[in-house]
């Protein structure tokens, strides 16, 4: 029955997508059908690696790694826009694609490869729910953390019952972190002058700068979202002709831009209220528990509480994308699949490890950034490749334009994420 459900909620939403198509229906509501992948896809771009990164780097340098955000969310609208064009063009994902036109070994290689990355995605967001509960409720951390487990098979039971109540309750989850750091933006007071200078004046200042705004381009373009992205937009609306297939992209195009804009407006305002209140205060606040509680002392209980229940919120979502994002990669290149269920339960046990060892929280927060830095390469080279390709894009195929641009980005961000992973490990 959950599964009628959820293939009912599918056929009405297709329904309602070729009205759109046909002509039948007519102004804002045409946007209706076709928003929601994007919102699934940009909830890994406000995981708990996001607020430990960029908490840093305001309280660290102020406003002046602002436009560092800035340019992370441009190259995360041209990322995803690939990504989504390429599920609707080709009616599969990305890591199927790449079965069908590598070698078997390499397959193999990149599932390997991106099964580490969703270990390393379900470290930083079970790290990050479980803070929160205890940040919230003084619940010590690893019944904390089983609490977080039990919230994240809760979502995983949305998606069984259709996907568009998966949507409502991550897009619902996404505005309470925008809430949370809303309420905090408007209790920290930023200065305007200084926020307009940070987002577009480039600069850094040493070398610890640059290690921190590598930082935040490796927490905000995140591979498991290259993955996921593809197979949300793949059989969600089936374009029967290149034009539909051309307009089909154009609404998703719009989802991406709102969902981006969400995500960005989420991390620069976390970079703000950190520099407003730890910076200006010459307060390095580096760990995520340290902040609550500045959070409570510098402008009071309530601002804290938000923070805690962002994190939560943005722990607790990001977790049923990851889960969602390994089944696809699975499926994908080597064409095998496990219940969801049982890959939530088998992706929990190492977080629950770290946790119950005592690992500090920020730490591991840290190296899971470090490991997800190091699988972009894996899935934004391919994305790219796949997106130029004529035969496999149709009339979908990147202009020439878009491709010089997309190895730009790709040469830019796994470079800033092999210094990154340097200067960690030495």
């Amino acid at each position: 029955m959950k599964d009628q459900n959820g293939s009912k909620a599918l056929s009405a939403m297709q329904l309602s997508a070729q009205d759109v198509l046909s002509g039948k229906t007519k102004g804002i509501k045409r946007l209706l059908p076709f928003l929601g992948p994007a919102f699934i896809a940009a909830v890994a771009y406000i995981d708990p690696g996001n607020f430990a990164t960029n908490i840093a780097a305001g309280s660290q340098y102020g406003y002046m790694l602002l436009w560092v955000v800035l340019i992370s969310n441009l190259m995360a609208v041209l990322i995803q826009s690939l990504s989504a064009k390429l599920g609707i063009a080709t009616g599969l994902n990305l890591p199927e694609i790449a079965q069908e036109h590598f070698p078997s070994f390499v397959s193999f290689g990149l599932w390997i490869q991106g099964e580490l990355v969703i270990m390393a995605t379900d470290l930083a967001e079970f790290i990050g729910a479980a803070l929160g509960i205890y940040l919230l409720f003084h619940i010590p951390l690893f019944p904390a953390a089983l609490i977080a487990a039990v919230g994240s098979f809760a979502i995983l039971e949305l998606q069984r019952r259709g996907v568009r109540l998966l949507e409502a309750a991550i897009a619902a989850m996404v505005f309470i972190v925008v809430l949370a750091f809303g309420t905090q933006m408007f209790l920290a007071h930023p200065d305007g002058a200084s926020v307009v200078h940070g987002l577009f004046v480039p600069q850094f200042h040493g070398t610890d700068s640059v290690l921190l705004a590598s930082g935040i381009l490796g927490a905000t373009v995140m591979p498991h979202a290259i993955y996921l992205h593809s197979a949300l937009t793949q059989r969600r609306v089936v374009g029967t002709t290149e034009s539909e297939k051309k307009a089909i992209f154009r609404f998703e195009f719009i989802d991406i831009v709102i969902a981006m804009i969400i995500a960005g407006a989420i991390n620069a305002s976390m970079l703000i209220v950190a520099a407003a209140l730890f910076f200006k205060n010459g307060l390095n606040v580096q760990d995520l528990d340290v902040a609550f509680t500045q959070f409570e002392h510098l402008i009071g209980p309530f601002a804290a509480i938000a923070f805690g229940v962002g994190l939560l919120s943005s722990g607790l979502s990001s977790s049923s994308v990851g889960t969602m994002s390994g089944d696809v990669i699975m499926q994908g290149f080597i064409k095998r699949r496990i219940p969801l269920y049982l890959r939530r339960f088998i992706t929990i046990i190492p977080p629950l490890l770290i946790i119950g060892f005592g690992v500090n929280p920020t730490s591991a927060l840290v190296v899971s950034q470090v490991i997800l830095s190091f699988g972009i390469a894996f899935a934004l080279v391919p994305l790219i490749m796949f997106t130029s390709n004529k035969k496999i894009m149709g009339g979908l195929v990147n202009h020439k334009a878009t491709t010089a641009v997309a190895w730009v980005i790709a040469a830019l961000v796994i470079c800033l994420n092999i210094f990154l992973i340097y200067q960690t490990i030495a």
